[in-house]
């Protein structure tokens, strides 16, 4: 697919030391021209090599400050179009300069993921590795980034790919049966091509298996960290944190809100809050309204760390605990404190995994991350998976996985009609995995998600 328009855009985020703008369409060349001279003209026979050059006032006779440019014809582009990129001085004032004046000479701002869309539409890539290109960018972690490193190196398209052109071929051995009855070739037993679809159908499960652990490795968890007031929360969010963000007084109450901040445990990206201490008798209003927002952190997390002073009788605390926190969630008791635990100290049974720690000595902090990981995976495998499975991806295997089990007894009873409509549709699912088949509304969705110059 070819566009008649030509967009341009920001491809790095404002603020740093350099900037480039990405020039993409039919009309790329001229309008660098308009911003942009050089003693050596951006050409086809002088293709993807950075050039030095000055960008043209807004008389287009006179030359401002130095930049470079690099000019990438179509088709073996990053869009597939012709393409230039200009690089300028970073700040707010050079590169705006320059995408105001390509907008002014006929340039179209692009769209959120525009450049990245048209590179799919082109056939520059299939949309398991468009979509790579947004978790690449947004990535929190290091597994995050080599997971998404995978996908957009087309692992995850071309096992689609081979499992759909495996499907092809098991549909034409059954097409083949229905349009020559009457034949004797040399087809392939019922029980042979249950076999071939069986196989097809464990490849599609083994895909879907990694769902879970790809959901964690690309979003992370939501982790909070609560309890009652003056149990050492703050103190255990600074310590995992590895600085001091939240404020830590002896003073119960002090922290009145929920304060949420971005952490990497054991390689999981997580979203870690420190929520008011919960108790009944609230010293004032604000205090009252930071225990709700507390309470609803609580629901909305998926692992909680309810910490208990480990110094004093914990009977309250406990119960506070058995109130607050909803069925199902997956706890983990933190008994803090415990330099100063009365001698003899036992754990109580809380139900849940339980971690005696020592905040302020740090120490039991790597016990604590330990049975954090092990709520995380939930004591299974917690390897990168081979690819990334998103919602989307697992929701088209899951109907493609379902007609394929329908297909199954229907081979067994000969009725070949209904196992062919059945494999059409399973072939149908996976090829909007990869785009070929997608909605025009869904595409216009996920690249919606994308930053506006890619």
């Amino acid at each position: 697919m070819e566009h008649s328009d030509t967009i341009a855009a920001f491809c790095t985020a404002p603020g740093g030391a350099l900037a480039i703008i990405r020039i993409s369409g039919p009309d790329a060349l001229r309008l660098a021209d308009s911003v942009w001279h050089s003693s050596r003209k951006l050409s086809a026979e002088n293709p993807r090599v950075l050039t030095f050059g000055r960008v043209r006032l807004e008389d287009g006779k006179n030359l401002g400050e130095t930049c470079l440019a690099v000019y990438m014809p179509g088709p073996a582009s990053y869009t597939g179009e012709d393409i230039v990129e200009i690089q300028c001085h970073g700040g707010a004032c050079a590169p705006r300069r320059i995408l105001t004046r390509l907008l002014a000479n006929g340039a179209r701002l692009a769209e959120p993921g525009e450049f990245t869309k048209r590179a799919f539409l082109n056939g520059k890539m299939d949309l398991t590795e468009a979509e790579a290109v947004a978790d690449l960018i947004s990535a929190k972690s290091e597994a995050a980034f080599r997971l998404a490193e995978r996908q957009l190196s087309g692992m995850l398209g071309q096992k689609i790919r081979s499992a759909k052109e495996e499907i092809f071929l098991i549909l034409a051995e059954i097409e083949s049966r229905l349009d020559f009855p009457e034949e004797d070739l040399d087809w392939q037993t019922p029980a042979q091509i249950v076999d071939r679809i069986n196989q097809v159908k464990a490849t599609l499960e083994q895909l879907l298996a990694g769902r879970d652990r790809s959901a964690v490795i690309r979003n992370g968890v939501r982790l909070a960290i609560a309890g009652s007031p003056n149990v050492g929360k703050s103190s255990l969010l600074n310590l995992l944190l590895g600085y001091e963000r939240a404020i830590v007084t002896d003073i119960p109450g002090t922290t009145r809100d929920t304060l949420s901040e971005q952490a990497v445990l054991r390689g999981i990206s997580v979203e870690l809050t420190d929520t008011a201490g919960i108790r009944d008798q609230v010293a004032d209003a604000v205090e009252g309204f930071g225990v709700e927002r507390s309470r609803d952190t609580i629901k909305l997390s998926e692992i909680v760390l309810w910490v208990f002073d480990s110094s004093r009788d914990p009977q309250e605390d406990l119960q506070a605990m058995k109130n607050e926190i909803p069925a199902g969630a997956k706890v983990i008791a933190v008994w803090n404190k415990s330099d100063l635990a009365p001698e003899g100290f036992a754990l109580p049974d809380t139900g849940c995994p339980a971690v005696s720690v020592s905040v302020k000595n740090e120490t039991g902090i790597e016990t604590l991350l330990s049975e954090f990981e092990t709520a995380v995976w939930g004591g299974g495998d917690k390897s990168i998976p081979e690819c990334a499975v998103s919602e989307r991806h697992a929701g088209a295997l899951e109907r493609a996985i379902s007609l394929l089990e329908m297909a199954i007894p229907e081979t067994e009873s000969e009725m070949y009609e209904l196992t062919a409509e059945n494999l059409r549709a399973a072939r149908q699912e996976l090829a909007e995995i990869t785009g070929e088949s997608a909605a025009p509304d869904v595409l216009d969705d996920i690249f919606s998600r994308f930053c506006i110059g890619k």
